[in-house]
C-alpha cells in the first residue's frame, strides 16, 4: 500500500503544478458556472425571465380595443409596438400578432375578427411564447363579453375602463401537489453539468497525458525495474488520478457554494457519493486513455473531443428534458447521462437518496469495467 500511496502522491503533486491543470481547476469553473447558468437561467422563471418580450402587433384602424389587448399583453409579458402595416421591403419582425381591418368596429357589431401569430423564436421558447399569446386574446376576449353584458348601451372604452376598475372576484392559487417537477435551469443546471464536464475533462486531457509523457520518457520502465509490482504500478497511477478528480469536485462544490449560493438539496451525503463514483470513472478513463493514446497530442485530442460529445449528450449544457425524445434515450446509455440523472433526481427534484442507487450502481460497474480495460491495455513502453 506504501508504494501505491507514494506513486499517486507523486502523480497528483505533479499534475497540481501544472499551470493548464490549475487553470482548469480552478480559473474555468466559475467562468462557465456564470455564462452556462446565466444563458440557460430563463428556460422556466416566472413567465419570460422577468424582462418584457417585444411584440410587434399590426392592426389597421384597432381602435379603443388596441388599449385592452395591450394591457393583456403586457400582463403576460409582452411589450406591444402597434404598428398599421409592414412594408413588403424591410426585414420582417421578429415576433408578429395580426389582426384583421377595423378590430373594435367588428367586434362591436358581433363580427369575427381573424387573429395570427408568428415567431422566429427558439424551439425552445417558441411553445411558449404561444401559449402567452393565446392567454392574453382569450382574456381580452373575455373583457370584452364581460364589458358588454355591463354596457347599457353599446360597447364603449369607457366601459372596459369600468371593467378594468373592479376589483377581481376569483383568484387562482397555484401550488405543487407533489414532489417538485420542475425542469432544472440556471445554476441549478450549469453547476453541476460542468462540474461532471470538467472533471471528465481534466482527468481524459491532464491524466492521459501524463502517463504518454511518463512512457515515452522511460520512467515507467524505471518503475518496472523496480521492486513494485504491475498491479501498485497501475493502482497508484489510478488513485493519483482520482486525487485530482477529488480536487476538482471538492473545488466546484466550494465555488458553487460559496459564490453562486447553489443548494445541493436535502441529501448533499448522496450528492457527494455520487460525485465520487463519478471522479472513480473519471479515473478508469483517463488511465485508459493514456494507455490507448500514442502521443500527448492523441491523448489531449481524444481527451477533448470524448468529454464534449459525452457532456452534449449526457444533459452537461443544458437540460435533457428540452431535447428530443432520441437524445432522451441516447442520454440513459452514457456515462455522463447516468451521473446528471442521479444529480437530478437528488437537487432539483429532491426524489431521495434511494431514487439515485440504480446510477450509482450502473457508475460503479462502468468504473471496474473501464478499469479493467485499463488494466490491460497498461504498457511500460
Amino acid at each position: 500500500m506504501r508504494q501505491i500511496l507514494f506513486i499517486a502522491w507523486n502523480d497528483a503533486k505533479f499534475q497540481l503544478r501544472q499551470g493548464s491543470t490549475l487553470l482548469w481547476l480552478l480559473v474555468m469553473p466559475p467562468i462557465f458556472f456564470y455564462f452556462i447558468g446565466t444563458v440557460t437561467g430563463g428556460f422556466s422563471t416566472g413567465v419570460s425571465g422577468g424582462q418584457a418580450t417585444p411584440v410587434t402587433v399590426v392592426a389597421e384602424s384597432p381602435g379603443f380595443l388596441k388599449e385592452q389587448v395591450s394591457l393583456r399583453l403586457a400582463d403576460n409579458d409582452f411589450e406591444s409596438d402597434w404598428v398599421t402595416r409592414v412594408e413588403g421591403d424591410v426585414e420582417p419582425p421578429r415576433r408578429m400578432l395580426k389582426f384583421g381591418a377595423d378590430l373594435t368596429k367588428k367586434i362591436a357589431a358581433g363580427e369575427p375578427v381573424t387573429v395570427s401569430f408568428d415567431t422566429n423564436a427558439s424551439a425552445l421558447s417558441r411553445e411558449f411564447e404561444i401559449i402567452r399569446v393565446q392567454r392574453s386574446i382569450y382574456t381580452a376576449l373575455a373583457d370584452i363579453v364581460a364589458a358588454d353584458a355591463i354596457s347599457d348601451n353599446v360597447l364603449s372604452a369607457s366601459d372596459l375602463v369600468a371593467l378594468n376598475a373592479e376589483p377581481r372576484i376569483w383568484q387562482l392559487e397555484v401550488s405543487p401537489a407533489g414532489k417538485r417537477q420542475e425542469i432544472p435551469t440556471g445554476f441549478e443546471q450549469a453547476i453541476p453539468g460542468i462540474l461532471v464536464m470538467f472533471t471528465l475533462l481534466v482527468l481524459l486531457t491532464s491524466g492521459g497525458s501524463l502517463l504518454v509523457t511518463e512512457r515515452k520518457q522511460g520512467l515507467l520502465r524505471r518503475l518496472a525495474s523496480a521492486p513494485i509490482s504491475r498491479r501498485q504500478v497501475v493502482s497508484g497511477k489510478w488513485a493519483g488520478r482520482m486525487v485530482l478528480a477529488a480536487v476538482q469536485v471538492t473545488v466546484a462544490l466550494t465555488i458553487g457554494t460559496v459564490l453562486f449560493r447553489m443548494d445541493w438539496g436535502p441529501d448533499l451525503a448522496m450528492v457527494i457519493v455520487i460525485l465520487a463514483a463519478w471522479a472513480g470513472f473519471c479515473a478508469s478513463a483517463g488511465l485508459l486513455v493514456g494507455s490507448v493514446a500514442k502521443t500527448e497530442a492523441q491523448a489531449g485530442g481524444l481527451g477533448v473531443l470524448a468529454a464534449n460529445i459525452l457532456a452534449a449528450l449526457g444533459g452537461c449544457w443544458w437540460p435533457i428534458e428540452v431535447t428530443p425524445s432520441w437524445m432522451q434515450t441516447l442520454q440513459q446509455f452514457m456515462p455522463t447521462g447516468w451521473t446528471m440523472d442521479a444529480l437530478h433526481k437528488l437537487i432539483s427534484f429532491q426524489a431521495g437518496a434511494a431514487s439515485a442507487l440504480p446510477q450509482l450502481a450502473i457508475l460503479v460497474a462502468a468504473t471496474v469495467a473501464v478499469g479493467t480495460l485499463a488494466v490491460k491495455r497498461f504498457q511500460y513502453e
